[in-house]
């Protein structure tokens, strides 16, 4: 494979190290080699370009097999307005990449029961796959606008029903291949139109889906049953701007956003990226959690490598990390016994020597 690397901003060059290490090493027992093109996007390309995602960025990228992105943001650039910032880098190379299916694994550990604020019964076994549409709704309907002279703001969500069926069958398939063979699609039919459409779209598909099956939740409703009976739900089907949401309040279920992994499908190229953001204020401190972006390698060798045995492999070995005591600052607790915390660099080392292991081990 040809990769994209845009490493970003704050945290995101120490994560994507340790994730572009994850990857080396499967190539390398694979008897391959994986090409890796490092791109500016974010701040850093405001600072030496001048713009959140330059072109030179934007075309490479499009000439590779996929992307790994770590994060964008950067305080110092807050004073600009909203569509020069880092954060819109991401947007628009989202938008130009074309994938409108964003996958967000959110798995409890058992290793880590007691770092979520939630009862261990609660959080026990959860595994939900948040499948969020990405190129709709208000993050990028026209017309918007923020008319400082009058105080007046507007933002327009807008969805066409070819775009909610695409990104449904998407999630139905990935439905018809777990266990659970759910989905519940998540919005707020009772008061917004878009919604009513999404409902009825989303319905419509579910009869070309017999062995999956299919149940309507309300987004204030499902907010509170995701921390109340999260073991209930098994693929979770949203519009954009309650994806964003709900995905990230599953960090809550799993003990931290650093282990959020994400993939974003069905466009010219593949865009990966771990779920939190660039945390600038501990950025170089090496407490960053690099699982999140080391899960998202296992997306990247799932979905754009085709190598299953691989991706499960990775996963296997950040829990047995995770079950060997290890932990950076985000998910360690004080105290307990039989705990280390670690820095990002050396998690990223445990994983990575779990990861030979068992590659070794397969291999032979």
């Amino acid at each position: 494979m040809k990769i994209a690397i845009l490493a970003g901003d704050g945290i995101g060059p120490e994560v994507t190290d340790e994730a572009v290490n994850v990857l080396t090493a499967v190539a390398k027992h694979r008897g391959q080699t994986f090409e890796y093109v490092p791109l500016l996007i974010g701040g850093v390309a405001i600072t030496a370009h001048g713009t959140p995602l330059p072109e030179e960025t934007l075309q490479k990228t499009l000439q590779c097999d996929a992307a790994l992105l770590g994060a964008v943001g950067d305080n110092k650039f807050n004073h600009l307005p909203p569509n020069e910032r880092p954060e819109a880098g991401l947007l628009q190379i989202r938008a130009a990449l074309g994938g409108f299916a964003n996958l967000r694994p959110a798995v409890a550990y058992k290793a880590l029961a007691d770092n979520s604020p939630l009862r261990p019964e609660i959080t026990d076994s959860v595994d939900i796959l948040f499948v969020r549409e990405l190129l709709g709704g208000l993050y990028f309907g026209e017309p918007r606008q923020w008319d400082k002279a009058t105080g007046r703001a507007h933002n327009t969500m807008v969805y066409t029903r070819e775009e909610v069926d695409r990104v449904a069958r998407i999630a139905f398939d990935l439905a018809s291949r777990r266990t659970k063979k759910k989905i519940t699609s998540v919005d707020k039919a009772n008061v917004l139109e878009t919604s009513q459409l999404w409902r009825a779209v989303v319905t419509e598909v579910a009869k070309d889906f017999p062995s999956v099956t299919l149940e309507h939740q309300l987004v204030d409703s499902m907010a509170i049953h995701l921390m109340t009976r999260p073991r209930d739900f098994d693929v979770v089907l949203t519009e954009n701007l309650f994806g964003d949401i709900l995905s990230d309040e599953s960090g809550v279920i799993t003990g931290s956003l650093g282990m959020l992994p994400s993939a974003t499908l069905g466009g010219k190229v593949n865009l990966y990226e771990p779920v939190h953001g660039s945390a600038p204020d501990i950025a170089g401190t090496g407490k960053a959690n690099p699982i999140g972006a080391i899960l998202t390698a296992a997306l990247v060798l799932r979905h754009s490598g085709s190598l299953e045995r691989e991706a499960a492999i990775v996963e296997d070995a950040v829990v047995k990390t995770l079950e060997a005591g290890y932990r950076t600052a985000d998910i360690a607790r004080g105290g307990v016994a039989g705990q280390q915390t670690v820095s990002t660099r050396q998690m990223g080392e445990l994983i990575l020597d779990r990861v030979h292991a068992e590659l070794g081990a397969a291999a032979s």
